[in-house]
């Protein structure tokens, strides 16, 4: 837990099996990818990080600053459980009046402003937080 909170994407534990590494480093060099392109694509939804803008099938579709900043950094990371707590570290400052509760309510709206792409669905991790899964 110390090294996620400290930045690293992933980890293997010795003895590791070869597939496994491969796989990871794939996974490290696709969000690599994501990260030069500023573009993401799943399914019929984009996102463009340099014009802010997202769409499904090729209609813009409107995004707060921060929708768009949280749904960015889940589909960067598909599978990966964001806590409510590093979500608010990460996206709400420390002065704000924000409660872990207020996560809830952006993932409600993030869900129904994307509740026509066919290539993801965002699902709550029970007593967690949450992921985006693709389909």
């Amino acid at each position: 837990m110390l090294g996620y909170n400290l930045g690293i994407d992933d980890y293997v534990t010795k003895p590791f099996d070869m597939d496994e590494l491969i796989m990871k480093i794939n996974a490290v060099l696709r969000r690599a990818s994501i990260d030069s392109k500023k573009e993401l694509t799943v399914g019929n939804f984009c996102m463009n990080l340099d014009e802010r803008s997202a769409s499904v099938d090729g209609k813009e579709i409107s995004l707060t600053v921060r929708e768009f900043d949280l749904l960015f950094k889940m589909l960067s990371y598909p599978k990966k459980t964001f806590t409510r707590s590093a979500l608010m570290d990460e996206f709400w400052d420390y002065d704000s009046s924000a409660t872990s509760r207020t996560v809830d309510v952006y993932m409600a709206k993030l869900r129904e402003k994307t509740a026509t792409c066919t290539g993801f669905e965002i699902v709550t991790v029970h007593g967690l937080g949450y992921k985006a899964v693709l389909k």
